[in-house]
């Protein structure tokens, strides 16, 4: 079933007069691309920034009417679902070649990350200028927002603008709770113990880096910042799924176990 994300204004205010009137994008959407049609139903939620408190609910509406102007929706019910890991996870991502960021964003979104952070590491091969760093953080948005809305997110998780990895070590530092840095030297055994038991609400940063993995330097240099070297296994895994293989670790840990 369709899912769209409404500010939280939009969705009190329907919760009151139990209508929804969308004439923007959403509408377009529903009309012109999916051609719904009166009688459909369709899952709304208050899109959030993954900051404090989020509205965990689901608005089901069903199309009233769709006409050029806009589509009117009718609230049926309203529910409790909510969607997102217990802990928040920072992906601090280190830019990869060709298009697997495109990957990384998507399945990291489907996976519960709350942020996407991507990084300039010393061997990353992919140098952006300032313009090419807005398009491609706005690429990423729009491919966050579709994820987020084809799995069910309560929320769409922020890809902020690529940063260099000192000042991406610096701010994990002092917004995280725990701080992991996957490397292939590390010896198996110490990530569940760092990673289980974690309190709701923990802040956790992750450091994937990139084709070539991270330099010893870095790696001293994250140290230096309280950041763990954590074992992802015994085999050594791509740039794109390192940070996926840590998520699927995080969901066995937190809704599966």
């Amino acid at each position: 079933m369709l899912q769209i994300f409404c500010d939280p204004s939009e969705l009190a205010m329907a919760a009151e007069t139990g209508m929804l009137v969308l004439s923007d994008e959403r509408a377009h959407h529903i009309r012109d691309v999916l051609r719904m049609k009166p009688g459909e139903e369709l899952l709304a939620k208050a899109g959030g920034d993954g900051e404090g408190e989020y509205d965990p609910r689901e608005y089901r509406f069903a199309i009233e009417s769709a006409d050029r102007d806009e589509v009117i929706l009718m609230l049926r019910t309203v529910r409790e679902h909510d969607t997102e890991l217990p802990v928040k996870v920072s992906l601090y991502q280190a830019l990869p070649k060709a298009d697997k960021m495109e990957l990384i964003v998507q399945k990291a979104v489907e996976l519960g990350v709350c942020e996407i952070v991507p990084v300039e590491s010393s061997r990353c091969i992919v140098k952006l200028d300032d313009n090419k760093k807005e398009k491609r953080r706005e690429r990423w948005q729009s491919i966050a927002e579709s994820a987020a809305s084809q799995c069910g997110r309560a929320f769409v998780p922020a890809v902020r603008s690529p940063m260099r990895i000192a000042a991406a070590f610096a701010e994990a530092e002092k917004n995280a709770d725990v701080c992991v840095i996957p490397y292939e030297l590390q010896e198996p055994g110490s990530t569940g113990h760092l990673l289980k038991g974690l309190a709701p609400g923990t802040r956790i940063a992750v450091f994937i880096g990139p084709e070539g993995g991270f330099e010893a330097g870095e790696i001293e240099k994250a140290k230096e910042h309280g950041i763990e070297p954590v074992s992802l296994g015994r085999r050594i895994l791509r740039t794109e799924t390192a940070g996926l293989a840590f998520l699927s670790f995080l969901v066995w840990l937190y809704e599966v176990e």
